[in-house]
């Protein structure tokens, strides 16, 4: 068991339940939903005693995020695409297909003990753990932390909306132009932007439109149902597209191209970004190609 954060309650402190004096100060865990989950599993602690989230917070109490894993996860042998890598953090492009934690063993976190060395910083997490997530559905970029700093850092940024995502996209029709899509998802304000980078005609859909996507909030699935409700689904999508725009074998046609972020120990601006998947332009050159020989 390590230590991650410790806070010690001040004087003159308002009357103010453990749960909702937590969501202030442990602000490298992302969400409020976040936090309740971490007082029920016991990762949150007063005066080194489990409590329930209702315990009124009193002046000199302790307050301790503690790191529980002892074990570490079953190594899953798959060779990933290491795009960074330093003592802090890393970054991989992740396969689409593959989810990014959670109770299978084919997982990234799993696979991240194959790929990524331990950190030699003093602060080093037992193991690199990511610090967001891409649907299973979704490729590219995906950022890990090796030390508790970097961890929270990040945790910060993303919290504080610092930290800039570039998804690349084929769409079913065909956009013109740039602009944003507001709505609620989940009882929730949800913003995202998207440029179009070309068109192409397509036998089957009349129109293609490959365009960059940019999520200025953290719904799940935000870009999937924006675009689809937006009246252009991303191609391949089998929750929120059509049966007809399936690709057999393809899978979707989203991937995270670019992060922006400062890096968590050199403050650093850092931008890192790859291409589209293959995948991406042979579909394109193929629609492009048929387009031409029939029409």
């Amino acid at each position: 068991m390590n230590i991650i954060k410790t806070h010690i309650v001040p004087d003159n402190i308002s009357e103010i339940r453990f749960y909702d004096y937590a969501c202030k100060v442990f602000t490298n865990i992302q969400s409020r939903k976040g936090v309740k989950k971490a007082i029920k599993r016991g990762e949150l602690t007063i005066n080194g005693e489990n409590v329930s989230s209702g315990k009124w917070v009193k002046t000199g109490d302790i307050l301790e995020l503690l790191d529980l894993d002892i074990n570490p996860p079953k190594t899953y042998n798959l060779k990933l695409d290491v795009i960074f890598e330093d003592d802090d953090i890393a970054i991989i492009n992740k396969p689409a297909g593959l989810i990014v934690s959670g109770n299978q063993f084919k997982t990234v976190q799993n696979a991240i003990l194959f790929n990524l060395a331990k950190s030699s910083c003093s602060d080093a997490l037992k193991w690199p753990k990511p610090v967001h997530r891409l649907d299973s559905a979704t490729s590219g970029l995906l950022l890990i932390a090796k030390t508790h700093s970097a961890q929270i850092n990040l945790g910060n940024q993303f919290k504080n909306k610092e930290i800039t995502k570039r998804y690349r996209a084929i769409v079913i029709g065909k956009i013109i132009d740039k602009g944003f899509i507001n709505s609620i998802i989940n009882e929730k304000e949800s913003k995202s932007e998207y440029w179009i980078v070309k068109n192409i005609n397509s036998l089957t859909n009349d129109w293609l439109s490959l365009v960059d996507l940019f999520p200025h909030t953290g719904r799940t699935h935000q870009l999937r149902i924006h675009m689809s409700d937006f009246g252009y689904p991303i191609m391949g999508d089998k929750l929120y597209g059509n049966k007809g725009q399936m690709i057999k074998g393809k899978g979707l046609f989203l991937a995270a191209v670019e992060l922006s972020f400062i890096h968590p120990k050199t403050k650093e601006n850092t931008i890192i970004n790859i291409d589209q998947p293959h995948k991406f332009d042979a579909f394109l050159k193929r629609e492009q190609a048929r387009w031409e020989k029939y029409i």
